[in-house]
């Protein structure tokens, strides 16, 4: 099955099958080629015949759609990769995007008990996946770094057993990580990340802490925990907000600034408490995608200059797009990630099949709970709220998606239209999602279209997470 959509601002048109291959045409070559008038004397006609556009005379097609097929969805025979401990929902800082409903760093009752953390571990060791990621979040999972190191440590020495390579991940401001919180993360490789949303005033104001002192008291921790950990060993990405929207370079230069060698931008969250403060700090997703245009190109400029710096966003898609393979990101599965690539374990004992569900849940919205820790994985994933966010799991059997385009290269995201809509199919033409992905993906094509060589060059580099200079030419990257 061909799908084609006009490219914005071009005289062209991406056409895709379903084995994930594209070309790029003419308006008037795309016609001929849906309609089966392009004839064998066309100069594309073998590209695009090699490329699976043009069935074959004897067929022979299914296959290699079939085997195409399994390698971009290899996902599915792990099952949940990642599983996010959230060990307490206290915080100091009052962050006016937080998608949670903050506890004071003094309240009781909002961390998460060894008996409960006891029993995520055991579901844990349950998923098949052998690669696993547990990543800890909060609050702020600082506050509670002896539950962390507890957890750690009993996964490691149960890991002695079940032989798995796991990857130990912290989501932390950086503020209350001390030399030996930091030494532990170094010995047991856990990989820190932090949030910085732009030049001072602006981070200062999204993220207010009670000493008003937010951002430079995240600079001075960011240089501790690199002192400790390592450059590499710590990451960082913004919440943009309307604020940031004007300025991209600005955002992008104070992680220049910060030695970064990427960032990754993304829009403000519409799940949990978010929405009370969309109305002032929130924006169209118009908005976003144009504030996203021109920071791409400001990114690519400073590639073109001899500066590599990645967005992160596009290399996710552009990996989707230039190679065989999926990423593996959550948002971007088709059938999707919800409950199949991650599991989140709730300070509270819940369990919920992404962390956007557990944000919907705080605000009131309990659809999504899959159970509790202390059942087993099975009943878990058999339970009512995944068989509900099934129902809108597999993009190319939604309205609006299984025509589309870009559908090889995107996901479904059923928490997402559930939270926002009401049900996990949603409505495409009013979708926030949609809107994100469409745009951006007519942004990338654009430049695919366009074929400046130094473009390509970063974008192959991106795609296939390699140094820019190891990219011999654009396109081709040595074994």
């Amino acid at each position: 099955m061909l799908r084609s959509i006009d490219l914005m601002a071009r005289s062209q048109s991406l056409v895709t099958n379903a084995r994930g291959e594209y070309a790029i045409l003419s308006r008037a070559d795309r016609e001929a080629l849906q309609a089966g008038r392009l004839t064998s004397e066309h100069a594309r006609f073998h590209d695009l015949l090699a490329l699976g556009m043009i069935e074959r005379p004897g067929g022979g097609g299914v296959g290699l759609e079939a085997a195409a097929e399994r390698t971009r969805k290899a996902f599915l025979l792990d099952g949940p990769a990642l599983h996010i401990f959230v060990v307490t929902l206290r915080c100091d800082h009052a962050c006016g995007y937080c998608q949670v409903s903050r506890a004071a760093t003094g309240a009781e009752g909002f961390d998460m008990s060894w008996d409960d953390a006891r029993a995520a571990i055991d579901r844990v060791f349950e998923a098949p996946a052998q690669a696993l990621t547990v990543e800890f979040q909060g609050g702020e999972p600082a506050l509670r770094f002896d539950l962390i190191e507890r957890i750690v440590l009993e996964i490691e020495q149960l890991n002695e057993i079940h032989r798995r390579n796991i990857r130990f991940s912290l989501v932390s401001t950086l503020h209350h990580l001390g030399h030996d919180e930091l030494a532990f993360c170094r010995d047991h490789q856990i990989h820190i990340s932090t949030s910085i949303d732009g030049p001072a005033p602006l981070h200062d104001r999204q993220r207010p802490n009670p000493t008003h002192d937010s951002f430079a008291r995240t600079v001075e921790s960011l240089a501790r925990a690199r002192a400790v950990v390592g450059h590499e060993g710590v990451a960082a990405m913004p919440t943009l907000t309307r604020a940031a929207m004007a300025d991209p370079k600005a955002v992008i230069d104070v992680y220049r600034e910060l030695g970064f060698a990427s960032i990754f931008l993304r829009p403000i969250s519409p799940y949990g408490f978010a929405r009370k403060t969309r109305r002032a700090i929130g924006y169209d997703m118009g908005a976003f995608v144009a504030f996203y245009n021109q920071a791409l190109q400001y990114l690519l400029e400073l590639n073109r200059r001899g500066e590599p710096m990645v967005e992160t966003y596009a290399s996710i898609l552009l990996r989707h797009i230039m190679t065989p393979f999926g990423s593996g990101y959550v948002d971007l599965r088709s059938p999707a990630g919800a409950g199949l690539g991650v599991l989140v374990y709730n300070y509270d004992g819940q369990v919920y099949p992404a962390d956007e569900a557990r944000m919907a849940a705080e605000s009131g919205d309990r659809r999504f709970t899959l159970g509790t820790v202390h059942q087993s994985f099975e009943t878990l994933m058999s339970s009512p709220a995944m068989r509900w966010l099934a129902t809108g799991a597999v993009a190319e059997q939604l309205p609006g998606c299984r025509d589309c385009a870009f559908v090889p290269f995107c996901g479904a995201d059923p928490v997402y239209h559930a939270a926002a809509h009401g049900d996990p199919i949603g409505d495409r033409a009013t979708s926030d999602f949609c809107t994100k992905h469409m745009g951006l993906f007519q942004i990338l094509f654009g430049h695919l279209a366009e074929g400046d060589p130094e473009t390509l060059r970063t974008f192959t580099a991106w795609a296939f997470n390699r140094a820019r200079d190891e990219v011999i030419d654009a396109g081709y990257v040595p074994q």
